[in-house]
């Protein structure tokens, strides 16, 4: 990939996908590529807003591709999550499961937020959606490593464990039953990980989205609990 001047930019993390960054599970995300990628033949790949000459075969996607997606290698991303924003003094300093639960805003000297997940206080508040969590809130920083484009069925065991997966959870217990009886058919290339990683993708992009089988940007990160103006 070129160089790139790295930029600060914010993302959007589900209330299990938080768990998994607090909890040290979740080094990966993938996101959509937009726009897609269009079939040009039988097997040339056309990006949107490139020259019409640029087609590849999708062997070539990989080092092509990571370019002409919006996150870049060295970007650091502020991650917006399930918050309320209160008078600091409701939860002054409360601690929460794994990390302080409370932001005091930076210069107003009366506001704060907490966060949904890892709350354990009582009188819970009523939570605002990430999309609307400010940067000064954010209590997570994630400094990309690594960038990939592949295809969303294209995902390893590890990559999949690596996204955040909980192979304790119920539903993976559910994908262990149906190994156990046989029906191997449902498991991604008999892969419980990937179909544990299916159920995760689709209940976050809807019923059908795994078999679509898009490009995504594949993308790696370390992760520092601090707000990203605080990193250093």
């Amino acid at each position: 990939m070129s160089p790139q001047q790295s930029k600060a930019r914010p993302i959007l993390f589900s209330g299990p996908m938080v768990r998994a960054l607090l909890d040290g599970r979740k080094t990966q995300t993938r996101r959509l590529m937009k726009p897609q990628p269009a079939l040009v033949g039988d097997d040339q790949w056309h990006i949107p807003g490139t020259p019409d000459e640029f087609r590849l075969p999708a062997n070539r996607m990989g080092a092509f591709a990571p370019d002409y997606v919006r996150i870049k290698l060295g970007d650091r991303l502020w991650v917006r999550e399930a918050h309320a924003l209160l008078p600091r003094t409701a939860y002054r300093m409360s601690i929460g499961t794994g990390t302080i639960a409370q932001r005091e805003h930076p210069t107003d000297g009366y506001t704060a937020a907490v966060f949904r997940e890892g709350f354990d206080r009582s009188g819970r508040p009523a939570w605002r959606p990430s999309i609307h969590m400010p940067r000064w809130a954010s209590r997570l920083t994630l400094a990309v490593t690594d960038v990939r484009v592949e295809r969303l069925q294209g995902i390893s065991d590890a990559d999949a464990e690596d996204e955040g997966i909980d192979l304790d959870s119920d539903f993976a217990s559910l994908c262990n039953s149906i190994a156990d009886a046989g029906y191997s058919n449902d498991l991604p290339n008999g892969s419980v990980q990937q179909a544990v990683f299916r159920h995760l993708w689709e209940t976050i992009n809807c019923a059908g989205s795994w078999e679509a089988n898009p490009w995504v940007a594949a993308y790696t990160f370390t992760v520092s609990r601090t707000n990203i103006d605080e990193v250093r």
